[in-house]
């Protein structure tokens, strides 16, 4: 692979996960601190992203693969959802808060498959090896997820903006203006113009039995992360780790992410097949909310974030991978919009849902009962591990 292919693909991976880290782990600190938004309104704002990935890489896929450069799709958006941003950052409403949000969700979801879809196209066109080169690019994901962390610390530390939160979203709003205008220096990414709808292609696929339990199976899993989103940064605080720290705490999942990502991931697909790899990353998950329900010592709630970063991996990077491999030309962004659908778009509203409900359940007199609350989605995973180890073929 060339450099100069290498710096832009990395460089729209790098953005993309920098937008979104700038605000998920921590603006929910914001919305239930001095916002004081009840768990299912938080859950709401939550939701807009996964409600907008339901709809938005679906279309953007198809219109990827068929009519429109990705390159250009991609700069219109962020540049529309970077000023969305600077908007949602001065609304103290919930209401005016949700219908922005869930209009730059809309624009961002158009953009996540699309990323990948432009990585897989590239490395096909150069006649690449996906399996071997995406891992590469992929790093860069968790590595600007983690860096966004600790420059938001740093900025706190220095300013002292993190008893209101509202910073994530302007730190995004510039993050998104960046990436806009970066997007039109990108190489050219023309659609493959099948004569076929490819989204109807890619959903075909459905009927595979096996990858409708892959399908299915992602999209609970996927859901439970938004325990992780909703609850991690207001679970810290009160279990005594500054709000300062929180950042910084969080973003050691995004630093062994990306370690994985660069010496695993590779490794585990080929040596032990997509099963295996999968059942390790939800595994992962079980074990963080293990270590969640115990809520002691702080030292191991905080080493327990690179659980998160393992799973992430092993779980939605793997399945984003899989899906490539199922793929045909002129299906790529077609069926990364599918995955996204199905993880970051059904599963992650379901369990925004689920989450905001169980958080309310278990919140007494202002405090949430985190023992109670982190026992739902270990449970849930426990069964999801079970069903996939039986059912999936591999």
């Amino acid at each position: 692979m060339s450099w100069s292919l290498y710096f832009a693909l990395s460089f729209a991976m790098f953005m993309e996960f920098a937008i979104w880290g700038a605000w998920a782990p921590v603006l929910a600190a914001r919305l239930l601190g001095p916002l004081k938004m009840s768990g299912k309104q938080t859950g709401w704002i939550y939701a807009t992203l996964p409600l907008a990935c339901i709809i938005s890489p679906l279309v953007a896929g198809q219109l990827a693969d068929k009519y429109v450069n990705t390159e250009t799709i991609l700069a219109v958006a962020h540049l529309i959802g970077g000023v969305l941003l600077f908007l949602v950052a001065r609304q103290t409403k919930f209401k005016n808060l949700f219908v922005l949000m869930f209009l730059f969700s809309l624009c961002y979801a158009a953009t996540l498959p699309l990323v990948n879809g432009l990585m897989f196209s590239h490395l096909a066109r150069n006649n690449l090896d996906a399996g071997v080169h995406s891992p590469k690019i992929f790093i860069w994901a968790p590595v600007a997820w983690a860096l966004v962390g600790y420059f938001l610390t740093g900025w706190r530390w220095k300013f002292k903006t993190g008893e209101q939160g509202r910073d994530c979203l302007y730190l995004a709003a510039i993050l998104a203006v960046i990436m806009g205008i970066g997007c039109f220096f990108i190489p050219d990414t023309p659609p493959a113009k099948a004569g076929v709808a490819p989204i109807a292609e890619a959903m075909s696929m459905l009927r595979e039995p096996n990858f409708l339990i892959f399908i299915v199976i992602s999209i609970v899993v996927a859901g439970l992360m938004q325990f992780y989103f909703l609850g991690t940064a207001q679970f810290m605080q009160d279990m005594g780790i500054p709000s300062k720290n929180v950042p910084a705490s969080m973003a050691i999942a995004q630093a062994v992410q990306a370690i994985a990502t660069f010496v695993a991931l590779g490794f585990l697909t080929s040596r032990i097949g997509y099963k295996w790899t999968l059942i390790v990353g939800a595994a992962c998950w079980l074990f963080m909310y293990v270590v969640y329900v115990n809520g002691k010592p702080r030292w191991l709630i905080v080493v327990s974030q690179s659980l998160h970063g393992l799973a992430y991996v092993f779980f939605i990077i793997a399945g984003q991978m899989l899906a490539n491999e199922l793929a045909s030309e002129a299906t790529v962004s077609s069926m990364q919009a599918l995955i996204f659908a199905a993880q970051s778009g059904l599963g992650l509203f379901l369990g925004t849902q689920f989450a905001g409900i169980v958080m309310d359940k278990f919140r007494k007199e202002e405090k949430f009962q985190w023992h109670q609350i982190f026992m739902a989605p270990g449970a849930v995973a426990l069964v999801c591990i079970l069903v996939f180890m039986i059912l999936f073929k591999g």
